[in-house]
């Protein structure tokens, strides 16, 4: 499984195999060799219950690691980091922000280290990188010998496409825990991100030695494969994993992208819904669902596209999931936004941050919604060719992004920028904003290539649309946008 973060809590999947504790007070303590941070908790039978949860999200088998972890908190309710890494497996925002609101509730009752833990959690959930980072590198100068600290902390640097950093971390896992399988898992991805596709193999080998009868490294190197354009090998892989454990959802999703890249839509969808009918929570019901709608738009039919997500909204909408109830709404905004309707994808919008206004969410996660829709009300300034508000709106954006320090929402803000740019037919002040825009984003590629393509560039635009179009990853609405496109001016 890579980092499937369509959620607001980002990493906090990968985060799962870094769920460690210190002893508060009179806790009961396992001892550890100096540099590593122990598991503490009032009860020995949760202690047992919680190393075998972790284990288990270790591996991404996040639904069975629950089990577990619901175990271990029945037994100890005050145990701050169980809590913690039920948020983490959560299947629904609304759980975890629930379970992450217990973890910080009870962190002034735990040591150091746990409140180390917990509070850069806290900092990613309410969008502050540049604190959970903080709090993440003093984790690991107290514990300089936890390869999971370390992990931790390279997952942090991964999520800000800090990637060098990300493999000096999970490196230095692996060195102090040859055997620890979840960073052969991440360190395959984060060399595949930089194209570095024969480390990544090796790598993902490695991991399939290290737990030949789990599913996700088999998943993983599946992923590699599809990025690689290797379809037909990555659904072999795919099927491997499903032989270890049919009911392992990611790798039924990793089958249907493939299908879709290979322009097998209604074979796609087809697996989706095989798994949206034995979806086991929420969660995976959600992902099949998303998988239906990425292929309607990428055949162009964004009405029905927008029909499932209707349909993804009523889901969120029935247990009072407001992350996810914004998030789809976000997303209806950005397919009206894309069929060419600016002012109805502003009503979606705004329909998003009133249901973050109205809910229960920190105010952290209030005021981030009310930063992130100045860059939507950019966007669709800018398809309204309204371009002073666009750069009103943007500059707006930019400043309060640059004065959290959010690295992810600095980028957002060079790509309103870029786009800004383009309409105004400054092309080389796009591909200046453009480069400094996600590059993970295959649009940003596909709109580097229509400056260059505008400079007369020919041979840079190409390279730019091959690119997006080829961009072979877990599908996004973005991707979805423009592999078509890309691929009619690619040639």
């Amino acid at each position: 499984m890579s980092h499937r973060t369509r959620r607001a809590r980002g990493l906090a999947s990968l985060a799962l195999a870094a769920l460690m504790a210190t002893a508060p007070g009179a806790a009961a303590q396992t001892a550890h060799p100096a540099g590593k941070v122990s598991i503490s908790t009032t009860s020995t039978e949760a202690q047992a219950d919680f190393v075998k949860g972790r284990a288990l999200a270790e591996n991404l088998r996040i639904h069975d690691s629950r089990e577990f972890l619901l175990r271990a908190i029945a037994k100890d309710p005050d145990f701050a980091l169980a809590h913690l890494s039920l948020a983490n497996s959560a299947p629904t925002g609304k759980e975890f922000f629930d379970h992450l609101g217990h973890a910080v509730a009870l962190a002034g009752k735990a040591s150091k280290g746990e409140r180390l833990m917990i509070l850069g959690a806290e900092a990613g959930a309410n969008a502050d990188p540049a604190k959970q980072l903080e709090h993440y590198r003093q984790l690991v100068a107290e514990f300089p010998e936890d390869e999971r600290a370390h992990f931790l902390l390279g997952t942090t640097y991964f999520g800000q496409q800090e990637y060098d950093n990300a493999i000096e971390e999970y490196r230095r896992s692996t060195t102090i825990a040859p055997g620890f399988a979840p960073a052969y898992n991440i360190l395959g991805y984060a060399y595949r991100t930089q194209g570095r596709y024969p480390e990544a193999e090796r790598v993902f080998k490695k991991y399939v030695e290290l737990i030949p009868d789990d599913p996700n490294p088999y998943d993983s190197y599946a992923e590699l494969l599809m990025k690689m354009g290797r379809f037909d090998e990555s659904i072999a892989q795919y099927r491997k994993a499903l032989a270890q454990n049919p009911e392992f959802a990611p790798s039924r999703l990793g089958i249907a992208s493939n299908l879709m890249f290979q322009g097998k839509y209604d074979a796609s969808r087809a697996e989706a819904r095989k798994l949206q009918a034995a979806a086991r929570n929420d969660g995976e019901k959600r992902a099949a669902m998303f998988q239906v709608t990425a292929t309607y738009v990428e055949e162009g039919r964004l009405d029905l596209a927008l029909a499932e997500l209707d349909k993804q909204y009523a889901l969120g909408e029935g247990i009072g999931d407001a992350a996810a109830m914004a998030g789809d709404a976000t997303f209806m905004g950005n397919v009206l936004l894309e069929a060419g309707k600016p002012a109805e994808a502003l009503k979606r919008f705004e329909q998003a941050l009133q249901v973050v206004e109205g809910s229960q969410l920190s105010a952290e996660v209030k005021e981030n919604a009310r930063l992130i829709h100045r860059y939507n009300a950019a966007r669709v300034a800018v398809a309204a060719g309204d371009l002073a508000t666009a750069r009103r709106e943007g500059d707006a954006f930019m400043r309060e992004s640059q004065a959290k320090k959010n690295s992810f929402q600095v980028r957002l803000g060079h790509e309103t920028a870029g786009m800004i740019a383009l309409a105004e037919k400054d092309h080389d002040g796009a591909l200046k904003h453009l480069a400094q825009a996600s590059q993970q984003d295959p649009y940003n590629l596909y709109r580097m290539g229509l400056a260059y393509e505008a400079k007369g560039e020919r041979a840079k635009a190409k390279e730019m649309f091959r690119s997006a179009a080829e961009f072979n990853q877990l599908p996004t609405l973005n991707s979805a946008f423009v592999r078509a496109k890309a691929r009619k001016v690619k040639a």
